[in-house]
């Protein structure tokens, strides 16, 4: 919807050059009116999917993963441990995260892909923070918790994308069976 507004402004300004007239604030105003009366719906009607499950029921029993973020103060060596985890379908866990380095981190849970979309995204902006469903960024000595249901099998991925940080080491497997 948003692109056909844009492709539609387009147009407008085009025949605003041709014809230099009113009709064009008119044309405009109209567009503006209609796409504001369909976002609601639609903005309502779009839901977050995320390709490794959905956020998890706090109502509902989980296992408990520790996690620990480790930098030990390098730049080149940075991890989480452990590195791979394997769940089952259905199953919900809540990782207990625990940043023991020297710098911010993140776990992000997504898709190798997704995570390398994303990282491209965090060169561009640093300082992006999340607590997300499925992503936590922690400082230093920080603690946070992440309540996650794997709902589709396959392999997934747990990352740091703070920039170098995962070049460095800083990203794990999640394996749901």
């Amino acid at each position: 919807m948003f692109d056909e507004l844009l492709l539609a402004l387009s147009m407008a300004f085009a025949i605003e050059r041709m014809c230099k007239g009113t009709l064009v604030a008119t044309t405009i105003a109209l567009l503006f009116t209609t796409w504001s009366a369909q976002a609601p719906t639609q903005a309502h009607e779009s839901h977050v999917i995320f390709s490794a499950g959905e956020p998890g029921d706090p109502r509902k029993l989980a296992r408990t993963i520790r996690v620990a973020m480790i930098d030990d103060g390098s730049e080149t060596d940075m991890k989480f441990e452990p590195a791979v985890i394997t769940v089952r379908k259905g199953e919900q866990i809540r990782f207990v995260l625990e940043n023991a380095g020297t710098e911010s981190h993140e776990f992000m849970l997504a898709t190798v892909a997704e995570n390398r979309k994303h990282a491209e995204l965090m060169k561009k902006f640093p300082d992006m923070e999340h607590d997300d469903p499925n992503g936590k960024r922690l400082a230093m000595y920080e603690r946070g918790e992440l309540l996650w249901r794997f709902t589709k099998a396959g392999e997934f991925e747990f990352a740091c994308l703070i920039p170098g940080h995962y070049e460095a080491g800083m990203h794990g497997k999640i394996i749901v069976k």
